[in-house]
């Protein structure tokens, strides 16, 4: 197979996980030039999340692709440090070695994106090598300020609707998903040895890390998650009022952000706080449901 067919090959793989994703990425109804630079953004971070989690293929083309020689594919830290070095070439007018990076070149160029939220997301994934746990609440929410803040920051960028109000409530939404990502993924989280329930909060209920690997969770897990999903609803409709302030087709992608967060908290709630089988999945008719009631304003 050619170089260029390689290239195309592992690029896609990465890309074809946005239809997993607990919220649309770049849906039909927007505009052509902010669909190309989404998924640009897209790839870019699932890419740097892919590598952090350690769930890149060694054996594609990624670390040749970055400069990194095959016995450094299987080290995140390696492969962080070779994300952000291509990253700062094309965000320097230079051309970078790996393709989904390289896709960024046209809003870089143009000034749509700046480095600074790829240099985030980087740290964050820098930052799960080494801490697998967090002792308070704030100290997740500032973990989540370089996991998930940059994200909705982006879109903004992308979108040329940035105002400070708008960073802040675009943040709790942002900070809120992650906190219900983290709820709904705690057994594959403890696979990798990482937890994202704060330990003073495992004191409180009476929760220790056996009891999250059990097979479902007793009562004091399901108060603790309960606790948990309390705080990320409330910190989700502290954000939902950034839905209200964008018009047109803007509101449209927000409001499935929004939405697809909302759902998955019913879905927590529907399984009776029971996330330990697997992650509670909203379904589509839920999905459009809280769509419904996001864009009329109900709370």
């Amino acid at each position: 197979m050619a170089t260029d067919d390689l290239r195309l090959r592992d690029a896609s793989a990465v890309l074809d996980k946005a239809a997993d994703e607990n919220f649309p990425v770049a849906p039909f109804f927007l505009p052509r030039a902010w669909r190309d630079d989404l998924m640009a953004v897209y790839g870019v971070v699932r890419l740097i999340d892919d590598i952090g989690d350690g769930d890149l293929d060694p054996a594609a083309g990624h670390a040749a692709r970055l400069g990194v020689d095959p016995a450094g594919a299987r080290d995140p830290l390696r492969m962080l440090d070779a994300v952000e070095a291509d990253l700062r070439e094309v965000f320097g007018g230079g051309e970078a070695g790996h393709p989904l990076v390289r896709s960024l070149a046209a809003p870089a160029g143009r000034g749509t994106l700046t480095l600074d939220p790829f240099l985030g997301l980087i740290a964050a994934n820098r930052q799960d090598q080494h801490v697998g746990r967090y002792e308070t609440y704030d100290d997740l929410v500032a973990y989540c300020a370089l996991s998930a803040n940059p994200i909705g920051r982006l879109v903004l960028a992308i979108t040329g609707t940035e105002t400070p109000e708008r960073v802040r409530r675009s943040d709790a939404v942002c900070t809120a998903l992650q906190i219900v990502e983290h709820i709904q993924d705690v057994a594959e989280d403890l696979r990798r040895d990482r937890i994202y329930l704060p330990i003073e909060d495992m004191k409180r209920f009476h929760v220790s890390e056996p009891d999250l690997a059990a097979p479902t969770a007793g009562a004091s897990v399901r108060a603790l998650v309960a606790f948990e999903t309390e705080r990320a609803r409330r910190l989700l409709n502290e954000g939902t009022p950034l839905v209200g302030s964008v018009h047109g087709r803007l509101k449209l992608l927000l409001t499935g952000f929004v939405a697809g967060g909302r759902a998955a908290v019913r879905a927590i709630v529907a399984s009776g706080y029971d996330v330990l089988p697997g992650p509670p999945k909203p379904t589509k008719p839920r999905l459009l449901r809280e769509a419904g009631a996001v864009l009329r304003g109900e709370g």
